[in-house]
């Protein structure tokens, strides 16, 4: 099987307000891609959290392929949290989920200066998260309809 090879990810680390137009359409057109359209889920993916997150935005080249917020404690949930963990489909062959969430771990290092990470994962990416260093707690619940495990990472 011979290697797959492709550029790196770049990164940008912005707020809320910090975010162009332009940025904005493209996370909100990814988001809905893959959470509504190819998850067929109906849910409000606008929840007025945006605003308090840190927003982590992966490019191949000029594209934005890969996404995720992250919080600081009580945000959203009592420790640290990420979550809208996103990568577009074509890409995903790349392994640049295991690169966001690697950039996503550090951004909450560096900004928040915290090591303790809670997320809601959708529970058939429950290996994904474990090979990261995150543990389930709890049962699986539903949320918007998707099976989902409560992670975390200490």
């Amino acid at each position: 099987m011979t290697p797959i090879k492709t550029t790196p990810l770049s990164f940008k680390i912005k707020e809320f307000n910090q975010l162009n137009t332009k940025e904005l359409y493209a996370i909100l057109q990814l988001r809905s891609e893959v959470f509504v359209v190819e998850q067929n889920c109906v849910y409000q993916d606008i929840d007025n959290k945006d605003q308090k997150a840190l927003h982590i935005l992966g490019y191949h080249e000029k594209n934005l392929v890969a996404y995720a917020r992250i919080f600081k404690p009580y945000d959203y949930f009592k420790l640290a949290s990420i979550g809208r963990v996103v990568v577009a489909l074509k890409y995903r062959k790349y392994r640049y989920g295991y690169a966001l969430m690697e950039a996503a771990i550090k951004a909450i290092q560096d900004y928040f200066k915290e090591t303790n990470i809670v997320i809601s994962a959708q529970e058939y990416l429950e290996k994904f998260y474990t090979n990261l260093g995150f543990i389930k707690e709890g049962k699986s619940y539903l949320e918007d309809g998707i099976p989902h495990i409560y992670m975390v990472k200490m």
